[in-house]
């Protein structure tokens, strides 16, 4: 089968068949952590969710109970599924059936809407999307009807909890004992995770059970897991970062214990962290610094023994603040992307490294290039852009060849997009972003998706959105228009627009700046440069 027929760029042959030898790549699916777990830990708790908790016999159980109801509705291995599922119990049981039975997850965050989602659902052509009743506020419900209005291939519209006329989810009743298939090979597409994107919505990142239990396994190692670790998801479950940087997967792998918090509130967190006794944590550098400025934080925080930190820049005040105020914690910087590349600070690493760099990668077959604008190799300590290929890093993003000829090279190098230099040590210090992209607290933003969605607005005749600096969340988004005519506009009301048009909570500005005309380059695009410049002189004169 061909690259274009599979929609996705496998490994070229002699380089796969290096990862093999070299021991990266087991050959084993990732539907042999849980069954691992189940053989070697068997009665140690894997799962707690609310009042519920599973034993690792238990979850493989719930797990094989969960694909066999699924096999009643007649999905098919390399059928498409986009799941759409809050921290509950239920996305990691979903996960790991249809990893089970060769079934292709799209793992959706909570915070996506109908743009999203339609996107989705069109591109893999999926036959089912899976998603809760009612979450914080919002029906999915109500999602679900309009995403199969725009989508013919949705044969089903799974619903956790209250499914009114939709398809209650398959935990109620017990389906027939029945045989599963065979697993898929590790070689096979495993499940889709989601680019930040850059020129508009998320581009589908096809991960195999070979590259993904490769970077699980090795992240588990590195950052020193035992049966001990009890890891309080706090971040979207979906996400990456705490799926398997080291993650859920990695705790599993380990023999330690997940505990599910439904969001990262500090006053619900810290309640947890007491209850379960918990002892490790991945934040994004936003929620440190909030977790940091509750009343008695060390105090609720004493137990932390293993402190991660990534998703976006990390200032080296608020490093040494988390260091200095958590002593007994082990802390660890971590810089990496759902395309593949995962770097870590180490365990035992100097304060100055922890401090003052993102980690340095987890293979010795992770190739880092450096390259100027000019795709020239730049000197050691240098800025520049980071491109890197290897055995968890993908070759090519789904269906998407005319973007993939520009995110990758000839050679397979992927063009992260992330400005940074290579100190001598071998560690990466991140310095920012070269492309069109806004960080908010750890999710990207296109630029691009958000001015093509601003531009819709009656009143606007120009728009551009980029990204300010702030001290909690390291990006603010700010949209800056040029409207027509005297017709007023705020921000209240731009945000309800957008949301109208279906687009993620997250994405909304959060600031709206007015002005005749936006700086333009020689070229005639938008002088983003010059447009910072401009709001933070303006800023600095108000103060």
């Amino acid at each position: 089968m061909t690259t274009q027929d599979l929609g996705w760029t496998p490994w070229p042959a002699a380089l796969a068949t290096y990862y093999r030898a070299a021991g990266y790549w087991l050959g084993q699916p990732l539907s042999q952590l849980l069954l691992r777990g189940a053989a070697c830990y068997s009665d140690q708790t894997a799962l707690i969710c609310g009042q519920r908790q599973w034993s690792y016999s238990q979850l493989e159980q719930a797990v094989t109970q969960l694909a066999q109801g699924v096999l009643t509705l007649g999905w098919q291995p390399g059928d498409k599924v986009v799941i759409q599922l809050p921290n509950r119990a239920e996305f990691y049981l979903l996960f790991l059936a249809l990893l089970r039975l060769g079934i292709v997850p799209v793992l959706a965050l909570p915070a996506h809407r109908r743009r999203e989602i339609v996107s989705f659902c069109q591109q893999v052509e999926a036959v089912a999307y899976v998603s809760a009743d009612v979450w914080q506020g919002f029906d999915y419900r109500v999602l679900a009807r309009q995403v199969q209005a725009q989508c013919p291939t949705l044969r089903h519209l799974l619903v956790l909890g209250e499914a009114q006329e939709l398809t209650p989810w398959p935990l109620a009743g017990t389906p027939p004992a029945r045989a599963l298939p065979a697993p898929p090979p590790a070689s096979a597409l495993a499940f889709f995770q989601l680019s930040g994107g850059t020129t508009g919505l998320p581009k589908l990142i096809p991960r195999t059970h070979d590259d993904y239990f490769y970077s699980v396994r090795e992240s588990a190692r590195l950052c020193g897991l035992t049966p001990e670790q009890r890891f309080l998801c706090v971040l979207p479950a979906a996400h990456n970062y705490p799926l398997s940087s080291p993650g859920a997967l990695g705790i599993w792998w380990a023999g330690g214990c997940v505990i599910l918090a439904e969001g990262p509130e500090p006053a619900t967190a810290f309640e947890l962290v007491a209850r379960h006794q918990i002892n490790h944590l991945a934040l994004v550098p936003s929620l440190l610094q909030l977790w940091l400025a509750q009343p008695n934080a060390e105090v609720k925080l004493a137990g932390i023994r293993l402190l991660q930190v990534g998703g976006a820049p990390l200032a080296p005040t608020l490093a040494q603040q988390a260091i200095q105020r958590l002593p007994a914690c082990q802390f660890q910087q971590v810089f990496g992307m759902a395309e593949g590349l995962v770097n870590y600070t180490r365990l035992g690493d100097a304060e100055e490294r922890l401090l003052h760099s993102q980690g340095r990668p987890i293979s010795p077959d992770d190739k880092i290039v450096i390259l100027d604008d000019e795709d020239r190799p730049v000197p050691v300590g240098q800025e520049g852009n980071l491109l890197t290929r290897g055995p968890y890093t993908i070759r090519g993003y789904y269906r998407a060849a005319e973007h993939n000829a520009l995110a990758f090279t000839p050679e397979g190098f992927y063009r992260t997009g992330d400005r940074v230099r290579l100190r001598a040590d071998g560690y990466l210090q991140v310095v920012g972003r070269s492309k069109d992209q806004i960080n908010r607290g750890g999710e990207k933003i296109a630029a691009a998706e958000l001015e093509a969605c601003l531009l819709q607005h009656p009143a606007v005749a120009a728009a551009a959105a980029l990204g300010l600096p702030d001290e909690a969340l390291g990006e603010r988004i700010c949209a800056c228009l040029v409207l027509k005519g005297e017709t007023p506009l705020g921000l209240p009301q731009l945000r309800l627009f957008l949301r109208e048009l279906g687009l993620a909570e997250y994405k909304l500005p959060d600031r709206l700046t007015l002005l005749e005309r936006l700086p333009l380059t020689p070229v005639g695009k938008v002088h983003k440069r010059r447009l910072l410049e401009m709001l933070q002189a303006a800023t600095m004169t108000k103060d």
